[in-house]
């Protein structure tokens, strides 16, 4: 069985994060796939979280019901650790690696307190962009380089 056929939402999202000026703005389209068939095309892949009082922006791909998990385990991650995004987004990769059931998602996340720009993959890694700009997704190639040239 394919990567495809296991995962059918993982191809198809798109989500930009971009640092200007001290402001980030995060953006992703709201296309959901199911295999080769575009079943929804308004979904919300952009959320604000608020644990603690602290505004949190997330942008996600991959599995929806698997982006939802992670955003769940974030936000009780920040709610012990508010105010503090990094500390928040190591436990959970940490978490995403070791946890038998966790290790298993298939999702990637953009997250933002509008400090810190992170990248929180399903590897476990916490990535903080160079360039304050960064993507993910199957089309989170073409939108780094259009937002690079901008």
């Amino acid at each position: 069985m394919s990567k495809d056929e296991r995962f059918p939402g993982w191809h198809g999202t798109t989500i930009v994060a971009v640092r200007k000026g001290g402001k980030v703005v995060v953006a992703g389209d709201g296309q959901v796939s199911l295999g080769q068939t575009v079943i929804k095309g308004g979904a919300r892949k952009v959320r604000r979280i608020e644990p603690g009082g602290h505004p949190v922006v997330c942008g996600f791909a991959g599995s929806t019901a698997d982006a939802f998990t992670l955003l769940e385990r974030l936000e009780t991650k920040l709610e012990a650790a508010p105010g503090q995004l990094a500390r928040a987004a190591v436990d959970l990769a940490k978490d995403w690696r070791t946890d038998k059931y966790l290790r298993n998602l298939e999702a990637m996340l953009i997250v933002t307190d509008g400090r810190e720009l992170l990248v929180i993959t399903g590897a476990g890694d916490v990535l903080e962009p160079e360039h304050d700009v960064t993507a993910i997704g199957s089309g989170g190639n073409y939108a780094l380089a259009a937002a690079r040239a901008l």
